[in-house]
């Protein structure tokens, strides 16, 4: 993942309420195991209707999306976030998410964000002609217009969408610890470690072989 301090530029200004993932990737577009390619699918069945806000020239490329509350509802396909990304879009700003569509989105970097429908509905007006900032680092939404929001996100997640650390990149970062660990372990109980020549070595409860 490409880390991600600051998300700043146009937004969807949708607002929709209760968008479940079958509207951000319909099921026949699953048979795919690669991300790539998958934003052409991306709220199809809107994009369907002419005029619709996905295919406006105005908010082509916007990295952020203003939604409706219980975003992300429904199955649990990492797909959605792989249209969503596949897109383009790096934010996600709603009163609310669904928790296993909000997991996803955090393991494919995208930052989450969580307020209330006041917020929302303000955004939604200013995004028709305006840029909007998301920013990691303050932990703000702002507008050209002066309003700032605040909003919260697990220290954990932010840390790791600020370094750009997806699960594989926090495990390699631990290369090191997990280095002297197996040492250790091979040290103090070699008949576990693979290959190293103790196959006869009698172990309490075990029958030398």
């Amino acid at each position: 993942m490409e880390p991600i301090q600051q998300v700043s530029g146009r937004a969807y200004p949708w607002g929709a309420k209760n968008i479940d993932t079958d509207i951000i990737i319909p099921a026949h577009w699953l048979k795919t195991t690669t991300r790539e390619g998958l934003g052409k699918g991306a709220f199809e069945s809107v994009r369907a209707e002419p005029g619709n806000l996905f295919d406006d020239p105005r908010y082509a490329g916007a990295p952020i999306l203003v939604a409706g509350e219980n975003f992300g509802c429904g199955s649990s396909r990492e797909h959605a976030a792989w249209a969503l990304a596949d897109l383009g879009i790096k934010a996600v700003i709603a009163p609310s998410f669904s928790d296993i569509f909000s997991g996803n989105a955090f393991k494919n970097g995208i930052v989450t964000v969580v307020l209330p429908q006041e917020a929302i509905d303000r955004l939604v007006q200013v995004a028709t002609a305006n840029e909007i900032t998301v920013d990691l680092e303050t932990m703000t939404v702002t507008t050209d217009f002066q309003d700032r929001f605040a909003f919260e996100l697990d220290p954990f997640r932010r840390d790791c969408l600020m370094q750009g650390l997806d699960e594989i990149g926090m495990t390699l970062a631990q290369d090191t610890a997990i280095s002297k660990f197996e040492s250790a372990v091979a040290h103090e109980r070699p008949w576990i470690a693979v290959g190293g020549g103790h196959e006869g070595v009698a172990v309490e409860g075990i029958g030398r072989t």
